[in-house]
Order: structure tokens, then C-alpha cells, then sequence
């Protein structure tokens, strides 16, 4: 399974023995002809330059051109140049029975009109991570919202056409509807060309690393996805590949780093932890989860921890460790995405999300840096449900005015704090190329 990246490479050629003989010989026979010839001559009114020069007592004679010995000096090769790719990543999709009557029409759900103005931030990088916290409906059944979520399979083909490449999946409403739920819902990002990790069909699925590729030149890094769930809110898992499971009480990191290290194993160049855990509506991260995050950078395993499940913007720092020593970058919540939450229901800073957007350099040794920019997102529930970029609307847009705008943006500067920067304008592509790398359904 592991394909390593390529670096382009020449090698510079030398005669051999038997070569050098016949070289020699040639020049010899060559000087004599030459000789003759100029003899034969009229003095010329200027001598060419001679190309060779010898030690022998002759006169001097101009070779001609044809019968020189001259050797091209080999083109030097091409260093290798760094793989700089951008990756953006957001929070839950959580789609309540209230988003999904904003979706409905005489054709069915369409939310592409409540995300669209996301699209530009998803669909201009070269890798783009959601967070599908909801099965697909199985075949038969209604959706439904909480407290077992299952989603119109419509919502995975609009993710798709905004420009996502894949979702993490693991996470406490994936068995919300049985095995058939996670069957529905891998089929269906199967069927829009979508990757997925942290939920399978089998055990085989299972232990499959989910891969995308980005390269430029001749180069090619493949990028890892990893996915677990702290529980299932006590939702009967049939077999243990259906969920990617770890204990967030114990702040047990052992199967996320046996997973990033194993991703390693089968090839990739960068690794990306997508955790869903621990108490929801808290801008603080808990200990257990401060935790688990600081063990996971220490691990050295994983280059960047995107969490999800609070609901609400949490921090984004940069833990020591990491795989070159120099800190592992980790979003402790991204908040939600696509939901219908808001104060009516839970806190305020619910109605709020971030997209992360990661920049990645892979240098020709293959360390990897990367460096983190954070976008403040909306909800406009009132209004439908329409996603907003906050800094894109500072006059207000539907039912929001200048004022809630600004307030909404202080509540996510104030949840993500200081050390990485906003970003303000979308992502751009940076590699010459990028895809995910599809398996045949198990």
C-alpha cells in the first residue's frame, strides 16, 4: 500500500575503458588527417583556435570540428522543490428537522442555497475535510432529527458540489441508525465520490487508511485522515469497525496514535486527527480533553488535530511535539457548520463556527510545516438557515444587523484566542494537483 514520494533525480554518465581506447585512436587519426590537409592548404590570413592541445613535439594543427573529442558536460539536476498544498476543515454537520425543512422543496432537499456562501472557502483549496456528524436515512426510513439524527442522502451530494473531498464520520450519533446507517451513509459518499474515515462496513474497511493525494512537479505526498469518537451516547455498536472508539475520561490517546503511526506505515507524509470529543458548549476545553490533545502531540504521530462536538469555537493552539519537534497545531473545536442551534437552545456561541484553513510545506527531506489561519462562519437561522461568512457581511445580510455580526465575530475571536491568525478571504490551491484516493466499496 505504501507509495513514498518521488523526487526526480539524474545521473551523470562515464566512458568506460574500452571507450576511452577508441577515443584516443580517433584523435590520433584525426590529427594526422588534419595535418595533411592543412599542408595541402594555402596559408590561411588566421588559424583557427585548436579545440585540443597536445604535448608532442608537432606543429601546430587545427582539428577539424567533426573529428574533435569533446565532452558535454552533464545538465545538472533538478533539486527538488517543496509540496505546499492548503487544506480547510470545518465543524459539525449537524442537520436538525428544522435545517432540513429549510432544505425541502417540490424536488426534494437541496442545501446548496443555505451553504453557498461557503462554497468559495471549501472549494478554493486543494484539500477540503467536513465533518458529518449524522448518518445517511437508510432506504425506507424518514429523516430525522434529534435525539437520533439521520440525514436525506441529498446533503452528502451538496457537500460534494460545494467542493468537500471528504468527511470524518466518527462520531456519538454514527450508529444513531444501526448498521444500516453506517451502511447508508458510506454508500452515499461513496456514490458522490467523497473519501470518509472513522466509520466502516467491515473489518477489512476498517483497517484501510484513508488517503489523498496532492503533488506538484514529479512529486507526490499522500495525506492521511484519522477519525475517532469518544462514545455513542450509549447506542448499541454491533461490531467494533462500525465506530472508531477511544476513552475521552481517561484521556486514552493510545488508539489515535496507533492509527496515525499505523497511516504512517502504509505511506503517508502528513496525518490529520479529526477527534470528536468531550463536553459540549464549553468554550474552555476540559482537562481530559487538553489532555488527550497534549499526549497526541507529544506522540510525534499526527501533524494536525482538528476537533469537532463541542458545538461551540474552542481554542487553537500550538502544542509542543509534532513530528519534527516544532509543535503540533490543534483546533480543540471548530464549532458547528450547519446546524439549527442558537441560544434558543443551548449558548450563543452555537449559531457560530470555524473554518481552519492549514497550510502545508513538505520539503524535499520530507519535513513538513504547517501554518494555521482561522475564518469566523454563521448561521442565520431565521432566515433559513443561511451560512454566512461574518467578515464578508459587516453591514448585516438577512435577518442579522451590523451589530449581531460583530458581536457573533467577538465571540469566535474570543473562543480561538491569539496564536493563529484570521483569515478573511478564501483558500487558494497551491499544488499542481490533488485527490482522494477512492477504494472499491468492501
Amino acid at each position: 500500500m505504501s507509495r513514498p514520494a518521488r523526487h526526480g533525480s539524474s545521473r551523470a554518465r562515464t566512458p568506460g575503458a574500452a571507450g576511452a581506447l577508441a577515443a584516443t585512436l580517433a584523435g590520433a587519426i584525426g590529427a594526422v588527417i588534419g595535418l595533411a590537409a592543412f599542408q595541402a592548404l594555402p596559408t590561411p590570413t588566421s588559424t583557427p583556435a585548436a579545440t585540443q592541445t597536445s604535448d608532442a613535439a608537432a606543429p601546430a594543427a587545427s582539428v577539424p570540428a567533426e573529428d574533435a573529442v569533446t565532452a558535454s558536460p552533464s545538465p545538472s539536476p533538478e533539486p527538488p522543490t517543496p509540496v505546499r498544498f492548503t487544506l480547510v476543515a470545518a465543524g459539525d454537520v449537524l442537520p436538525h428537522t428544522p435545517v432540513n425543512r429549510s432544505a425541502a422543496g417540490e424536488n426534494g432537499y437541496d442545501y446548496s442555497p443555505l451553504m453557498a456562501a461557503l462554497d468559495p472557502y471549501v472549494s478554493g483549496a486543494d484539500l477540503a475535510f467536513c465533518h458529518l456528524e449524522v448518518p445517511v436515512t437508510p432506504e425506507g426510513s424518514s429523516p430525522s432529527g434529534y435525539p437520533l439524527f439521520s440525514s436525506p442522502p441529498e446533503l452528502v451530494r451538496d457537500l460534494a458540489e460545494a467542493g468537500w473531498d471528504g468527511c470524518s464520520t466518527a462520531s456519538n450519533h454514527t450508529v444513531d441508525k444501526g448498521v444500516r446507517g453506517v451502511e447508508a451513509t458510506l454508500a452515499a459518499l461513496d456514490a458522490n465520490g467523497l473519501q470518509h474515515a472513522g466509520s466502516a462496513r467491515t473489518a477489512e474497511e476498517a483497517a484501510e487508511t484513508s488517503f489523498y493525494t496532492v503533488s506538484s512537479g514529479d512529486r507526490e505526498i499522500r495525506v492521511a485522515q484519522i477519525s475517532f469518537s469518544y462514545g455513542t451516547n450509549g447506542m448499541p455498536v454491533a461490531d467494533p469497525w462500525e465506530v472508531n472508539l477511544f476513552d475521552a475520561e481517561a484521556s486514552d490517546a493510545a488508539p489515535i496514535i496507533a492509527a496515525a503511526e499505523q497511516a504512517r506505515a502504509d505511506g503517508a507524509d502528513v496525518v490529520v486527527a479529526s477527534v470528536h470529543c468531550c463536553v459540549e458548549y464549553r468554550t474552555e476545553p476540559t482537562d481530559a480533553q487538553r489532555l488527550l490533545a497534549e499526549r497526541i502531540a507529544e506522540s510525534g504521530a499526527v501533524d494536525l488535530y482538528v476537533g469537532h462536538h463541542a458545538h461551540v469555537p474552542q481554542p487553537i493552539e500550538l502544542l509542543p511535539g509534532g513530528p519534527a519537534g516544532e509543535g503540533m497545531w490543534t483546533a480543540f473545536g471548530l464549532g458547528n457548520y450547519l446546524s439549527n442551534q442558537s441560544t434558543l437552545c443551548c449558548v450563543p456561541q452555537t449559531s457560530n463556527g470555524v473554518v481552519l484553513t492549514a497550510t502545508f510545506t513538505v520539503d524535499p527531506d520530507d519535513a513538513v510545516q504547517v501554518a494555521v489561519e482561522w475564518t469566523a462562519i454563521t448561521v442565520d437561522r431565521a432566515d433559513s438557515h443561511t451560512m454566512h461568512v461574518l467578515t464578508d457581511i459587516p453591514d448585516g445580510a438577512g435577518t442579522l444587523g451590523a451589530a449581531e455580526v460583530q458581536r457573533r465575530w467577538q465571540m469566535v475571536r474570543d473562543a480561538v484566542g491569539d496564536e493563529a491568525p484570521e483569515r478573511t478571504s478564501p483558500a487558494q490551491a497551491l499544488a499542481e494537483a490533488s485527490a482522494a484516493v477512492l477504494t472499491p466499496a468492501a
